[in-house]
């Protein structure tokens, strides 16, 4: 089938379905007629393509972009599995096995990186939030459901797996193999700086990082820590449950968080009093790759007033997801209940936004004759900047902050501050 003509009928499409979406949004009131007008002129469209255009359409594939796109247009983390794909889900679900080290999501159509986790084969490659992978194998990712693409990057341990990736400054796909492996979450790092501040880095929530941050916060306090810097960077793995026990660690009370669904009840997470471990001043660190756990717990901090939020806006993914079976054994995997900042924002529509916003200092280029992609991915090293701006508003607090947003700097390493020009995090 002609490649721009499913395109064609998939954006129509979406479309058509965003009408009836829209519809619902103003007001609950839509009646059911009105909603069966906006699908009659779908299969209107879709009738008069079939009898009309150039060439016989094939409408099983047309169907299935459709529908892959309407997920999409509502859900960047939905999936729809016919029923050889949802066994397969099913079988691998809760298994941990063999993989490249990717967090995904949907973007324009294709599988979309949220961030790779560090020291994975897709991290020493330079994948990093906002490349597009294009293909797995030879099998075109566009249309292809999000939970089928993460059974296709997993396998045996040593095998290889080829991606084709995209990014904006080059047309064509970048082909790059990886080695396949058991992914191991980073432990839980810290650090003294200077001055009484502390440094506590989390590259992961997927497995006891809280308590293991817990334990580095009680070693940083004996060794005189005043001030407390978190680094979430690229933190895109572990349960929303797991960012409200990281919270949890230093708030007293307030909100934490709240779930709430078009069939779920709002349902409050509040703090538990006597949780609370550190209650000196404290700094969280976020970029474009601190997603899911993370973004709860620098949402709750950020809304209480606990924390400074220094760095990048926050990817925005943060919800509770459930496979629904459909009739013929196929089904759809789709976010029914999404957690909101104590602040009442969706951190799946909005992400998290800092206090003091900043963009990371772009990495050099990799070695392009070794064919490894260009990244954006820069590493946590002594010439971290991010990091020393944390740092500086830990020991100064915010008014220097707004004097250097003043004068165009920070005043201190002369790093441009641009909360309003500070670019959108990758639409997923």
């Amino acid at each position: 089938m002609n490649s721009r003509f499913k395109y064609f009928v998939v954006s129509t499409s979406t479309c058509l379905v965003l009408f009836v979406l829209a519809g619902a949004v103003r007001g609950r009131s839509t009646s059911p007629d009105d909603t069966y007008r906006h699908l009659a002129v779908y299969t209107e469209v879709l009738s008069r393509i079939k009898s009309d255009y150039v060439e016989e359409p094939d409408l099983k594939s047309v169907t299935l972009g459709a529908v892959n796109g309407l997920l999409e247009s509502i859900d960047p983390y939905a999936s729809y599995l016919n029923a050889d794909q949802y066994q397969k889900y099913l079988k691998s679900k809760g298994e941990q096995k063999p993989s490249v080290g990717l967090v995904l999501s949907k973007k324009f159509g294709y599988v979309g990186i949220v961030d790779s986790i560090p020291g994975s084969p897709a991290a020493k490659a330079g994948l990093t939030t906002g490349d597009v992978i294009e293909s797995i194998d030879g099998v075109a990712t566009r249309d292809m459901p999000l939970a089928f693409a993460d059974i296709l990057l997993e396998g045996e341990a040593g095998s290889t797996v080829e991606i084709g990736i995209l990014r904006a400054r080059k047309p064509e796909p970048t082909k790059i193999k990886l080695i396949r492996e058991m992914i191991h979450y980073p432990a839980v790092e810290a650090k003294m700086a200077h001055d009484g501040v502390g440094v506590i880095t989390v590259n992961s929530l997927a497995g006891g990082e809280v308590q293991q941050v817990a334990a580095k916060v009680a070693d940083l306090q004996k060794q005189g820590a005043k001030k407390l810097v978190l680094d979430l960077r690229d933190c895109a793995t572990g349960s929303p449950e797991q960012g409200i026990a990281l919270a949890n660690l230093f708030l007293d009370k307030g909100l934490i968080t709240y779930t709430q669904g078009q069939k779920d009840p709002r349902k409050d997470f509040d703090a538990q009093s006597g949780q609370a471990i550190w209650h000196d001043g404290l700094v969280v660190i976020t970029d474009r790759g601190t997603a899911d756990g993370a973004e709860v717990a620098a949402a709750a901090l950020e809304d209480n007033k606990r924390a400074e939020i220094v760095g990048e806006r926050t990817y925005g993914d943060a919800a509770v997801r459930k496979a629904i079976k459909m009739d013929d054994g196929a089904a759809v995997i789709l976010s029914v209940a999404k957690y909101y900042s104590p602040n009442n924002k969706a951190i799946q529509d909005t992400g998290v936004t800092p206090t003091v916003a900043m963009l990371e200092t772009q990495a050099a280029d990799l070695d392009q004759e070794n064919g490894a992609p260009e990244t954006t991915q820069q590493p946590k090293s002594a010439e971290d900047k991010l990091l020393e701006k944390a740092i500086d508003v830990a020991l100064h607090g915010n008014h220097e902050v707004a004097k250097g947003l003043t004068n165009g700097t920070n005043g201190n390493n002369g790093t441009v501050l641009t909360p309003l020009n500070v670019p959108e995090p990758e639409q997923h």
